[in-house]
Formats: structure tokens, sequence, C-alpha cells
């Protein structure tokens, strides 16, 4: 039983600085890790404010063309059947899609 608490008492402070630097190790890792995720969130958070920010000025617009007193909607629909008309008829000029340019 001597030999027991000899062995401890003389393994003890090893272990004790062996587990103090695994400790602080550890805390050191964790700590990167935590900027790193840090960084990354505060990178995505920019990403969407500026795209929130670019879709709320397509609102804004989008707002502005509805409430506009002269805005005709009428208008604008007769005007796409009316370039709708025009395909039909095949006047215009001819675009030939399946001719590909050559790099």
């Amino acid at each position: 039983m001597g030999e027991l608490i000899g062995l401890v008492a003389v393994s003890a402070p090893f272990l004790m600085v062996f587990g103090i630097v695994w400790i602080q190790k550890n805390q050191k890792l964790e700590e990167k890790r935590i900027t790193a995720t840090a960084e990354a969130s505060s990178e995505k958070a920019a990403q969407y404010a500026s795209h929130v920010q670019e879709l709320e000025s397509r609102v804004r617009v989008l707002e502005r063309i509805v409430t506009d007193k002269g805005y005709d909607v009428a208008r604008q629909i007769e005007a796409l059947r009316d370039t709708r008309t025009v395909e039909e008829r095949g006047s215009g000029v001819q675009m030939n899609f399946a001719k590909k340019e050559k790099a």
C-alpha cells in the first residue's frame, strides 16, 4: 500500500502538468473554431443584408410602377398582344437560332 501512495505522489505532478497543457491546447483550439465560425457567420450576414437591400429596392420600384397614376396596365397588355400578332404573321426579321457562333 505504501508503494502505491509513493507512486501516486511521484506521478501526480506530471499528470497535473500534462492535464494543464492539454486543457490549454484544447482551449486555444476552441477559440480558433469560435473565431472561424464568427467570421463565416458575419460574412453570411453581410451577404444576406446586401441581398435583402437589393430585394427591397426592387420592391420599391415595383410599388412605384403599380401606384403611379400614369401607369396604364391595359395599354401595355394590348401592346404585348400586338407584338404576339406580329410574330404570328411572320413579319419581321427571321432569326436563325440553329446556327451558332464558333469561338
